[in-house]
């Protein structure tokens, strides 16, 4: 919207939301393998509230930015707080089963590109590279860009400028 009319002109905020959107899609797709989307009520109501949370944000973002990005900070912490807890309370069994197809094609096989960019706590740092085993693997990965996605949340509500992997400023010895 600011972006629209002109009053921001802060493409890498754009880069890094469509990064944050890729990886949230593949966290989409690896449930649905898992079975996510095998009844048509769950993907129903899923879809419904996803549409309802996108406009609520929206709004929220049109009237001021910073409490928008507060508010997706705290739903990135609920998440990381729940996958957390699923790790410990079932860790074991998740060991003893294998990683869907999605999640090694998301995170091992396929463009890490898109994986890097949505992590700018890291800035010019070594790329963060899941080890996908099994399922326990692939939860801790997702819960691990929950996390990332916490960090950057909590930077985007000053002005500072963010920084990833890809940008030019990271020098290489």
């Amino acid at each position: 919207f600011y972006e629209t009319c002109g009053l921001w002109r802060k493409a890498k905020y754009l880069k890094i939301h469509f990064a944050e959107s890729w990886n949230e899609l593949h966290h989409l797709l690896i449930m649905e393998e898992l079975g996510g989307s095998q009844k048509f009520m769950d993907r129903f109501i899923a879809q419904h509230i996803a549409v309802g949370y996108y406009w609520f944000v929206v709004g929220l973002y049109i009237v001021n930015p910073v409490h928008a990005y507060n508010f997706n900070e705290h739903v990135e912490q609920h998440a990381f707080d729940t996958y957390d807890i699923f790790l410990k309370e079932q860790g074991e069994e998740l060991k003893k089963l294998p990683a869907p197809q999605a999640a090694i094609d998301y995170y091992i096989d396929g463009d890490l590109y898109m994986f890097d960019e949505f992590q700018t706590s890291r800035g010019c740092s070594e790329p963060r590279r899941p080890k996908i085993e099994n399922l326990y693997d692939v939860f801790v990965a997702i819960r691990d860009d929950e996390a990332e996605h916490v960090k950057t949340m909590i930077e985007l509500q000053t002005d500072t400028e963010l920084r990833t992997n890809h940008d030019q400023t990271c020098t290489v010895d």
